[in-house]
């Protein structure tokens, strides 16, 4: 077996044993699962917070719980326990649950620090490989997740243990997420600066040309005129109004291309004889996601946006979008 070989079968096994991990704590999914969204649940409907703890491979798993859980509407934090000894203690409040983190269960660092947390009157919820564990004896209930092995040869490195683990505390953000009847909007709303956020807060009014950086002519403009005005307001197409500022139509740059292959005299052709009519629109409240799907399923680059009066309100060029940090 050559080394390229040996190397994709080792990947292959690390694979194997860690997918058989997930699939064990999978197995696990019962009344104790339950137990502790119910206990997460109540904490977070009484105004409280996830407080999760956790040292060394298990606490950067408990950090990336604590911001998933919190994206999703469950505020929690990180609280490491040797800080927690030093004032950061301070994080745990009355109506709190603290959710400690540990495979083995005896971390002498996480321990030290449960007493004094206790003696603040937080329950405790253990996550670890048995209950009969310290961590699991100090607990006020222990969630059980057994890995039959880590891919580590040594059966040392936290490895299965972390990935089961991770893809626990994502199976409890999303539960958590339905029981709670989080939106899309809540998640935007919880995502100001990325472009997720603005898909589902920016609404197509925010991000449309206004009619005066539009390409707006008449059905009686020419061909030519419309391609100045096209120019002018450095747009692949422009909208065709009446006289109430009512749209007629569209005509685009890929529209006048074809038409020039065959028309000599298309530049003096009317707008009424060339555009076409009935072109795809959204309204000014449609969220940016919205908009997002309507160009990609009718695979066009312009949209009309139509006001709540039903009149022409903006132009959305599909090219603007990515300065907009949303494509």
């Amino acid at each position: 077996m050559g080394c390229k070989e040996q190397i994709l079968q080792r990947a292959h096994e690390v694979f194997d044993i860690e997918i058989d991990g997930i699939n064990a704590v999978k197995a696990r999914l019962n009344d104790s699962f339950a137990e502790l969204v119910g206990r997460c649940s109540e904490t977070i409907v009484r105004g409280g917070k996830l407080v999760i703890t956790g040292v060394g491979k298990s606490g950067y798993i408990g950090k990336k719980m604590a911001a998933t859980l919190s994206s999703v509407g469950n505020p929690s934090v990180f609280m490491h326990p040797v800080e927690a000894r030093h004032g950061d203690l301070g994080l745990l409040q009355k109506g709190d649950l603290l959710i400690a983190i540990s495979y083995s269960g005896e971390t002498e660092e996480l321990l030290a620090v449960l007493p004094p947390a206790k003696r603040l009157g937080v329950p405790l919820i253990a996550i670890a490989a048995s209950k009969d564990s310290s961590l699991g004896r100090m607990s006020d209930f222990t969630f059980e997740m057994p890995v039959p092995k880590e891919a580590c040869p040594f059966n040392l490195a936290p490895t299965t243990s972390t990935t089961a683990l991770l893809v626990l505390g994502d199976a409890l953000a999303m539960v958590l997420l339905d029981q709670h009847g989080f939106t899309k909007s809540d998640y935007g709303r919880r995502h100001p600066g990325g472009a997720i956020g603005r898909m589902v807060t920016m609404t197509a009014g925010d991000v449309m040309r206004k009619p005066e950086n539009s390409a707006l002519v008449k059905a009686e403009s020419s061909v030519r005129e419309t391609l100045y005005e096209m120019s002018r307001a450095r747009s692949g197409a422009a909208i065709v109004v009446d006289e109430d500022n009512s749209l007629l139509g569209i005509f685009t740059d890929g529209d006048f291309r074809r038409r020039a292959a065959d028309d000599e005299d298309v530049l003096k052709r009317k707008m009424s004889e060339v555009m076409t009519v009935n072109p795809v629109t959204v309204k000014v409240d449609a969220m940016v996601a919205e908009v997002i799907k309507v160009v990609e399923n009718r695979r066009i680059d312009d949209l009309v946006v139509i006001g709540n009066d039903g009149k022409v309100a903006g132009f959305i060029d599909i090219q603007d979008l990515p300065g907009l940090k949303i494509m």
